[in-house]
């Protein structure tokens, strides 16, 4: 539990699972580990998502490292990323290279082999937000087991009014094929009560899914005015590595 605790959100929301490319998605990070360093490895390529280093990628991934990662083209790094997290993948950092730089390819795969990635998105005219020349840029991604699936975070004034001054959390960024996503839980909802008694907020619905990890808990959400019951089958409690 202390290196849980140490490294305990963003997923989920780390994260946020994680602009919402890096904080949303992880999705797990802001349920259920802190943010820790990028990847500790000496690299002037690297560029790793916070959160996401290689102590939270052991602890969720979902089946170990491949022995060479999964490699493809990509063509637009945000539509991709949406896709690959409809399927339980994760950014979990980039490398970025220059455009005649004739040992990218290689190395960026060497780099992704290294950090334990599933997936390797190549782009090879690159263009960062703010920059104007394009870079040959590999972006990495683990798939992940995860406890919950979904970033949340603590309700506004505004949508404490809406659950009539009841505590809780509103569901952000939710992955695909996980237990929030299998549970048909959407970014907006509101939720108001874990297995039919309220709770206060963020802090105390990530004890609630830890405490119930792998049982089916019953979720109460506010959707659109309506509210309505949620079962979910949680993930098991990740373990150190």
């Amino acid at each position: 539990m202390k290196t849980l605790n140490r490294l305990s959100l963003a997923v989920v929301a780390t994260a946020v699972l994680a602009g919402c490319v890096t904080q949303s998605v992880v999705v797990e990070h802001n349920t259920t580990i802190d943010p820790v360093s990028a990847p500790a490895m000496v690299d002037q390529h690297f560029e790793g998502v916070v959160g996401r280093g290689p102590d939270v990628i052991a602890m969720l991934r979902a089946e170990p490292a491949p022995v060479r990662p999964e490699i493809v083209e990509g063509k637009n790094f945000a539509g991709d990323q949406s896709a690959l997290n409809a399927r339980g993948f994760v950014h979990v950092g980039s490398g970025r290279y220059a455009i005649d730089d004739a040992s990218a390819d290689r190395e960026a795969t060497a780099l992704g082999t290294n950090i334990g990635a599933d997936r390797i998105v190549i782009y090879r005219e690159h263009v960062a937000d703010g920059e104007t020349e394009p870079q040959f840029m590999a972006a990495y991604f683990v798939r992940f087991r995860l406890l919950f699936g979904a970033t949340f975070r603590n309700l506004t004034s505004k949508e404490r009014e809406v659950v009539e001054g009841a505590g809780g959390v509103e569901i952000g960024s939710v992955v695909g094929s996980t237990p929030a996503a299998q549970a048909n839980l959407i970014a907006g909802d509101l939720v108001t009560a874990f297995n039919g008694k309220p709770f206060a907020d963020r802090v105390a619905f990530q004890d609630l899914l830890r405490g119930q990890a792998g049982k089916a808990v019953t979720l109460t959400i506010r959707r659109n005015g309506i509210t309505m019951d949620r079962m979910v089958r949680l993930g098991s409690m990740p373990t150190t590595p």
